[in-house]
């Protein structure tokens, strides 16, 4: 008799393979990591691996899904309980660069992955997904913080692609700074979307005297 599957663990047992390869591939790299290696990482067998993800391309798709859709979901959740335009422009540079670390593993992972899709039809299929859901994203932060009278349609696009060019760049900055600031970084991303979006720059924080 077949053996019966507990969908809910499954899902416990294939987020936390997910996990493990994450940490795997930012720690070695896409294209020096073996399944053998990942399944180590994780604790499994290679066959276990293969059983859920089918191969490495396979195991990479799957990784790179769940976390571009959690940091969307992320930014989705912070946009929505801001109650201002500046408050959710703060949101959404915080949830860009989020932590150091966390930030530092998942675009060193990311550009792995787009190295790889540019000889892998499949996942540069799933890399034209990841951009698409990005530009809705972004999208959705012109709307959100857009004046009374928004732009047009085709305004509102451009300034969405150049925001997710804004990022992008300052992604790339921050994996080359051997210290990165990240508060620093979050104020160069919120600068840059006040001036894409056509608002007045914020005065610059400034440190509290000592004392205080």
């Amino acid at each position: 008799m077949a053996r019966r599957v507990n969908p809910i663990q499954e899902r416990q047992r294939r987020t936390a393979l997910e996990k493990a390869a994450y940490l795997a591939l930012f720690e070695q790299g896409y294209a020096g990591v073996t399944l053998e290696r990942i399944a180590a990482h994780a604790g499994v067998s290679k066959g276990t691996l293969v059983y859920h993800f089918g191969s490495k391309e396979g195991l990479l798709s799957a990784v790179m899904h769940r976390f571009v859709r959690t940091i969307a979901a992320a930014t989705r959740r912070a946009l929505r309980l801001a109650t201002t335009p500046e408050a959710r422009l703060e949101a959404y540079a915080e949830n860009q660069f989020f932590s150091v670390e966390s930030t530092r593993r998942f675009y060193t992972v990311y550009l792995d992955f787009l190295a790889a899709s540019t000889r892998d039809p499949a996942l540069m299929a799933l890399q034209q997904a990841f951009v698409d859901e990005t530009h809705r994203l972004d999208l959705e932060l012109v709307g959100l913080t857009g004046g009374p009278r928004p732009p047009p349609e085709h305004v509102r696009h451009e300034q969405a692609w150049h925001l997710r060019a804004l990022v992008d760049g300052l992604s790339v900055r921050f994996l080359s700074d051997p210290d990165p600031d990240l508060d620093g970084y979050r104020q160069r991303c919120l600068g840059g979307l006040y001036l894409l979006l056509g608002r007045e720059l914020p005065v610059p924080r400034r440190p509290a005297p000592h004392g205080d």
